[in-house]
């Protein structure tokens, strides 16, 4: 079997759910959902030019979540013959029937579904990459050995990976929607250490994509990896003060996921979340725009429909610094007295639309202030805004990167930190299933020796 190849076809998977459904109607079931996955890859590790681990995986998987009226039960089983299939329905009944009735259980609306086959129709989500194990070892050993080349200085490693991986699923619930498609996620990362004796400093960088043929090229990670763990020799520590803060790319996609999480359904039916009746409400300023974007070509959250079935749409999360929509999910919506917003399962290419900014401009722009581009630690409170982490990065002086900076500590709330967005670099990078450049902060607390 070659190495792209999966081990069901399509149809198998979808027969696979079409039986489940059927049991669980002749069981006795109301309503009922299912998935059907399987995915396969490989991964390559070499550290100083040594292959450390190769490892090969091949996983399938099936869920089942079945309604009684208004009690759900749910029982899953990587077994896929007839007996395990009927015995994990069975086994999600028994669930139910000892659950006690929710108002908000029960499947999306008919009219909210997805129309069944369109599948991945125009996303090009699937790009299989059939690398022969010693080509993956070739293309590690080069990203490291130009990590390697950069200084006599970059003394270690942690390795340089490939990984190559390949998923498809199948989707389908008794309201008569079927649906899925196939996926690819490729990449290659580098990790190493500079410096001397004591005064070491380690960074990192990588490129994931649909498509092999879009990743970086391996000796550029490798490179970029290298300079940035040099740039951290030397760092220094800060005195406490508080001054304008500009997130690296990377780390302005994590802010952006603080959004996302407290604007989610379950932070908010929950009322743990400072978003509470927030809709309609200027949260960030008016020059901020979020847009989520479903069906972009090759992107990591593409799709037609979400986990439920429901059909996915474009749509402007925040117009002029207002807050337009939130991410529900069938159960979330309902418990909000809302409709679902075809978020189950998370948000679909977000993008914070840029400005006119690059990097040096953002740099120019704060002036005097931090640059942050490691965060440590899980200091963010949900239900009061409360954020605070440890950091480090660079001091920047006259618009420019004077020195490097570790062992701080950078606070405030999520609140301020959003309504006191500055500008949004063009410099935009793609971490999952957001889009953004880097972003600066009016001010946030500086907390140092």
């Amino acid at each position: 079997m070659s190495a792209t190849q999966f081990s069901y076809t399509s149809e198998t998977l979808r027969q696979l759910a079409a039986d489940v459904l059927r049991h669980a109607s002749e069981l006795g079931a109301t309503a009922c959902e299912t998935d059907v996955s399987e995915a396969h890859g490989q991964s390559v590790t070499v550290r100083k030019s040594e292959v450390e681990t190769i490892e090969y995986n091949r996983d399938k998987g099936l869920g089942v979540t079945v309604y009684q009226g208004q009690q759900r039960g749910h029982a899953s089983s990587s077994d896929f013959s007839a007996a395990a299939l009927r015995a994990t329905v069975e086994a999600a009944i028994d669930i139910a029937r000892f659950t006690a009735p929710d108002p908000a259980a029960g499947l999306p609306e008919e009219a909210m579904l997805a129309k069944s086959g369109v599948g991945a129709t125009g996303l090009d989500l699937y790009h299989p990459w059939d690398l022969p194990v010693e080509e993956a070892i070739d293309i590690a050993r080069r990203c490291e050995q130009a990590a390697f080349a950069v200084s006599p200085l970059v003394k270690n490693s942690e390795g340089a990976s490939v990984s190559v991986q390949h998923s498809q699923f199948i989707s389908a619930n008794s309201l008569g929607f079927m649906d899925g498609f196939n996926t690819s996620r490729h990449y290659i990362s580098c990790a190493v250490i500079a410096g001397e004796n004591d005064a070491m400093q380690r960074d990192d960088w990588y490129s994931s994509k649909r498509s092999a043929a879009d990743l970086a090229a391996p000796e550029a990670i490798g490179d970029y990896a290298a300079r940035r763990a040099l740039s951290r020799l030397g760092a220094r520590k800060l005195a406490t003060r508080r001054v304008p803060v500009l997130f690296e790319a990377p780390l302005a996609a994590a802010l952006i996921g603080h959004f996302v999480h407290a604007a989610s359904g379950g932070a908010l039916y929950r009322k743990t979340s400072f978003l509470v009746d927030s809709l309609g409400k200027a949260i960030f300023p008016r020059h901020l725009r979020i847009s989520e974007r479903p069906h972009l070509a090759r992107a990591f959250a593409s799709s037609h429909f979400d986990e439920e079935g429901v059909a996915t749409r474009d749509r402007e999360v925040v117009e002029d610094g207002v807050l337009s929509g939130y991410f529900l999910s069938t159960y979330t919506a309902r418990k909000l007295g809302m409709q679902t917003t075809g978020n189950a399962g998370g948000c679909h290419n977000l993008i914070v639309h840029p400005g006119d900014l690059d990097f040096r401009g953002l740099l120019a722009k704060m002036g005097t202030g931090l640059l942050v581009t490691e965060l440590l630690g899980q200091g963010v409170n949900y239900l009061t805004g409360d954020y605070s982490r440890g950091a480090a990065g660079y001091w920047v002086e006259g618009g420019q990167i004077r020195y490097p900076v570790e062992e701080i500590t950078i606070a405030g709330k999520l609140q301020d930190m959003f309504a006191g967005i500055v500008a949004v670099g063009n410099d935009v990078l793609v971490r999952g299933s957001k889009q953004v450049g880097s972003i600066l902060l009016e001010q946030m607390t500086v907390a140092g020796n």
